[in-house]
């Protein structure tokens, strides 16, 4: 017999939604403290793009194969989706120790390859699992929520590097020949590492996950007593499968988000060079700087995140999400010509306005039209909606760069607001979909 999804308190969805905490306090130095990282190793501007292949290859990879294997995963102790995100913060927690020892420039980028695997492995399963848990009425909530915990991740991240720096750098002068990661730069990586296991555990130890249903039971003891070379294609059959019968709305969305992920994996990578070129910053100065930029957007996501709940129930999340797009371009296309430390941080209101929309309202909206059964897998090709446009900004933007840019971090981040505003008019292309019934309905 079927009934409905409970309703779940505040404090439930809270604590579902910690380990979130740490999976972007991990994120959160990868935006900031990687690309600087690989600058004080030797690397050049126009480098920095194909140095970040990492993040779009294994999140093309890893995330939809992960949403696949789960949706057949289940174990009466560990669950469905709990098993992927712990394993996948330990493989984490080990790369970020590891991570400002690197000697040289490729062994910072390798493990950059594993740190991005074990993060991808981690946050993939996570946004289904509030799909899993929620019903209808409360996705939009828990999804914030987990936007919330976004602000808060990176908030913490990049406030270490700028009172680390404050308090360990001293005077220290990084110019072009210093090729060393600087020593205060250090805790805030073992922090991450020690948060990003404590988090998830707190959320798989706090939140139980529901069963699956008979049927889905059903087949997924029939996926196991499979031949293992069977067992090994099916992921890629779900995958090619889901693509085949996705609705007409992540398509559309898909068009967004090559245009949305682009700008932002542009933002990442030339905020700091941008301050050694506006304001004449050196490179340490430059990174705390960039530190103090993406604490300002994060704080002003985990304000909003939550806001902008009533306001996608009113209005919907559509008008919602296309609104926040516009803001963020108009931060992007502001902070280069605004010279003072402080006041250039005022646009990342605006940019942390449409952060908190962009990281809730899009899975809000696509998790009411998959269904249960197939929720793992359609989150993780959600996820290649991201990783193809940050895919191809790595070997694209490099040249661009180089010989349309005139080699300026400041025209950089001027092309990627121009991005998000071409982002938002295609968001206005976008129908509200139609939920999907039976994703509210579990076994009694």
């Amino acid at each position: 017999m079927l009934k409905k999804k409970p309703r779940l308190s505040f404090w439930q969805i809270f604590n579902m939604n910690v380990g979130f905490l740490g999976i972007q306090f991990s994120f959160g130095l990868q935006q900031t403290a990687v690309n600087p990282i690989f600058s004080f190793l030797g690397a050049l501007p126009e480098d920095l793009p194909l140095l970040n292949l990492a993040g779009p290859v294994t999140g093309l990879i890893v995330q939809p194969i992960i949403g696949a294997i789960s949706d057949k995963t289940w174990s009466p102790r560990w669950g469905r989706r709990k098993p992927f995100f712990l394993i996948g913060a330990l493989i984490g927690s080990l790369c970020l120790f590891a991570f400002p020892y690197s000697p040289t420039l490729w062994f910072a980028v390798g493990l950059l390859w594993i740190l991005d695997v074990g993060n991808n492995m981690a946050m993939e399963p996570y946004r289904a699992f509030v799909g899993d848990k929620l019903p209808t009425k409360q996705l939009s909530f828990g999804y914030q929520m987990q936007s919330l915990f976004v602000g808060a991740g990176i908030v913490l991240a990049n406030a270490s590097i700028f009172l680390f720096q404050d308090w360990f750098g001293g005077q220290e002068v990084v110019d072009e020949t210093v090729k060393s990661i600087p020593n205060w730069l250090y805790y805030s990586f073992f922090i991450g590492a020690i948060l990003s296991v404590i988090t998830i555990l707190w959320s798989v130890l706090k939140t139980p996950e529901i069963p699956p249903q008979a049927e889905e039971l059903e087949e997924i003891k029939k996926h196991k007593a499979l031949p293992f070379s069977q067992r090994v294609q099916t992921p890629f059959i779900e995958i090619w499968e889901a693509i085949k019968d996705m609705p007409k709305f992540m398509w559309k969305l898909a068009g967004v988000y090559l245009f949305q992920w682009y700008a932002l994996f542009i933002y990442w990578q030339f905020i700091s060079p941008m301050f050694e070129e506006s304001i004449g910053f050196n490179k340490s100065q430059a990174l705390s700087q960039a530190a103090k930029m993406n604490t300002t957007y994060n704080i002003s996501t985990i304000v909003f995140a939550l806001a902008l709940v009533p306001l996608a129930l009113k209005w919907g999340g559509k008008k919602v999400y296309v609104l926040s797009l516009f803001l963020t371009g108009i931060a992007m296309l502001s902070i280069p010509y605004i010279k003072d430390p402080m006041l250039v941080l005022i646009p990342m209101i605006l940019f942390g306005i449409g952060w908190a929309a962009m990281m809730g309202i899009p899975y809000t909206m696509v998790s009411k039209i998959v269904p249960q059964e197939r929720r793992g897998v359609y989150m993780g090709i959600l996820n290649m909606m991201i990783v193809i446009p940050m895919g191809i900004q790595t070997v694209t933007f490099g040249p661009i760069v180089k010989n349309l840019l005139n080699n300026s971090a400041v025209n950089a981040i001027l092309f990627g607001g121009v991005f998000f505003l071409i982002a938002g008019v295609l968001a206005i292309r976008l129908k509200q979909p139609k939920d999907y019934v039976q994703e509210n309905l579990i076994d009694n």
